[in-house]
């Protein structure tokens, strides 16, 4: 079993480019990176401010 979360990227990211961020959900935590350096530092944060975010862009983007 692999310790490495299964990541993935918003449907509007073009599959010829690595130019957006990667997401992983745990029940916890989420954990964002960039596509292009799939290797560098990670941000992490909790469940709860991730539904936050995702409310909020949902809103200001009309959705």
């Amino acid at each position: 079993m692999s310790s490495e979360p299964a990541w993935s990227k918003s449907s509007y990211s073009q599959t010829e480019g690595d130019q957006c961020v990667e997401v992983a959900a745990l029940s916890h935590a989420v954990h964002i990176r960039d596509s292009k350096r799939k290797d560098g530092p990670r941000i992490t944060i909790g469940a709860r401010a991730w539904e936050a975010f995702i409310t909020y862009a949902a809103t200001a983007a009309g959705g």
